[in-house]
């Protein structure tokens, strides 16, 4: 791994092996951000070697995905995020780099990390765009304590922490949660689809509520998938969704709507490149679905 000039690591080029010049130059669409952040895991570890991974991985992926060529667009990747410090910092860290990419017309694309680098992701794209954004999340878990182990930046309490900012929530796949996360759930007004729903009924679609918002940041836990297509997480947890079945939810929530940023998290790579390459692949399809 290189250091790139700005002095933070330098982790490759998304899907490098496909892109011409021109789609890799700044003028891209997709502005990948690889943010190696793992401060708050309380399973497995291993989540700070995840987007180094995916990136890695992405250089076996074709250039043609469901029918499209997402590449064409341009996708140029940036330097990795500074994880050290204080985690309010940190998250202002991305989240000025999610910002400029949004401000810019860009489409952010964060590759984590642990599910907290959510908080600075999203909060970055709700400053730049100043309209309601909702979020769409696939994952074994809700998120929505109001902070776990005394920290309030953990991964298992980003999205009370969205919601306590306005952010509308849509959950998919979840299957483990508390009583906590229950009652925010109905406090914060979470529209969700749990995974024994989904999963039993072989549901592929499934349709939001008529007032969310128009525009739609998309936060994918490769621990919605179920542990036999995705084990290299540190949290797996059985009866997930299958892996089609998670990429079809979230492409049909995103018909007639915006996609206005994306990440893929908590993978925790355990050296069996499967699991990266279907990470790397669930991040190119998940550009594929946030075209205009």
């Amino acid at each position: 791994m290189t250091t790139s000039v700005t002095g933070f690591p330098d982790m490759g080029c998304f899907l490098n092996s496909e892109l011409t010049e021109a789609e890799r130059g700044e003028n891209a669409l997709f502005r990948v951000i690889p943010m190696p952040l793992e401060r708050t895991v309380s399973y497995g570890a291993g989540t700070a070697k995840g987007p180094g991974a995916i990136i890695a991985a992405s250089d076996e992926l074709e250039r043609l995905c469901n029918g499209s060529e997402p590449c064409a667009r341009g996708i140029h990747t940036e330097a990795a995020v500074d994880c050290d410090g204080p985690l309010p910092q940190v998250m202002e860290r991305l989240a000025a780099r999610t910002e400029a990419a949004a401000r810019a017309g860009r489409i952010p694309v964060t590759l984590g990390g642990e599910h907290s680098l959510s908080y600075g992701a999203v909060m970055g794209v709700a400053r730049a765009l100043g309209r309601p954004v909702g979020i769409v999340q696939i994952d074994a878990h809700a998120d929505l304590r109001v902070a776990y182990q005394g920290e309030r930046h953990s991964h298992a309490s980003v999205m009370h922490l969205l919601t306590q900012e306005g952010i509308a929530l849509a959950q998919f796949g979840v299957r483990a949660l508390c009583q906590q996360e229950v009652d925010s759930r109905t406090a914060n007004n979470v529209f969700f689809v749990d995974a024994e729903d989904l999963v039993t009924q072989s549901t592929l679609a499934v349709d939001l509520p008529d007032d969310f918002p128009e525009l739609v940041y998309v936060s994918f836990d490769v621990d919605g998938l179920d542990p036999s297509q995705m084990p290299a997480t540190g949290t797996p947890v059985p009866g997930g969704l299958g892996y089609y079945q998670a990429l079809r939810l979230v492409e049909h929530a995103l018909k007639g709507r915006k996609c206005v940023g994306l990440d893929v998290v908590e993978l925790a790579p355990d050296g069996n490149a499967a699991w990266d390459f279907t990470a790397a692949q669930i991040t190119y399809r998940l550009m594929g679905a946030a075209l205009p």
